[in-house]
């Protein structure tokens, strides 16, 4: 049984079925401060499926071989079909459905649509997480940091070399961002067009003088000098 509570009240916690004592607890899921009466027993995946409908965790074997549940807990991954709720008390977690804005796929996503890192999906919510916990600490993997750091995930369609591919796709992009540069390799500021010209540093888009003492045909326009080459003063 789990309560949901807009903000922490003076009221104890009540007594669910079979006269089970409740637990308060508090704890942050994506960004969102959140209140909820739990049983002790309660799994954390329990608590996000069916009490928040975070349906994005997905439960797999309930033995925490197969890595579907993973979400982050303050930025670690923790397989959440082993996890109580009660010790998210006082946390942060971090499920699938916080990857994304509300106008844009995180680069994970992206990249799993990309490099078609996923088939059936059972498996992709999980994946992405253990993958941003890497790229958190991790900005620049190898394909092997990137091996290691899925491999308490199982997937069953892909042979995971797709799903390789994805997170070091995320991985570049994410880089590119961070550098100022767009995914292709443009760029995006650094005083330049984004086709390469010149914006400033004294030269017109062509390559010619736009100041620096010369006219645009490379005549003087100061510095003592009339433009056929005569002294002026």
């Amino acid at each position: 049984m789990t309560t949901l509570h807009d903000d922490i009240s003076d009221a104890g916690p009540g007594v669910g079925p079979g006269d089970v004592p409740l637990r308060r607890i508090t704890f942050s899921v994506n960004g969102v401060r959140t209140v909820a009466e739990v049983e002790p027993r309660l799994l954390l995946a329990h608590l996000l499926r069916r009490g928040l409908g975070l349906t994005g965790t997905h439960m797999g074997c309930d033995t925490t071989n197969c890595g579907a549940c993973t979400v982050l807990v303050d930025g670690a991954t923790v397989k959440s079909c082993t996890m109580l709720a009660v010790q998210a008390d006082g946390h942060e977690i971090t499920t699938v459905e916080g990857l994304a804005t509300a106008s844009e796929l995180h680069p994970l996503q992206e990249g799993f649509k990309e490099a078609h890192g996923l088939q059936c999906g059972f498996c992709t919510p999980g994946m992405m997480l253990a993958a941003k916990a890497l790229l958190d600490r991790n900005p620049d993997p190898t394909e092997e940091d990137v091996r290691w750091a899925l491999s308490g995930n199982l997937c069953r369609c892909t042979g995971y070399q797709n799903i390789v591919k994805s997170v070091l796709w995320a991985a570049e992009k994410l880089g590119a961002s961070s550098a100022g540069k767009t995914p292709d390799g443009g760029a995006s500021s650094a005083g330049k067009t984004p086709d390469g010209g010149a914006s400033s540093a004294g030269q017109t888009p062509d390559g010619g003088a736009s100041s620096a003492g010369q006219t645009p045909d490379g005549g003087a326009s100061s510095a003592g000098q009339t433009p056929d080459g005569g002294g002026e003063a």
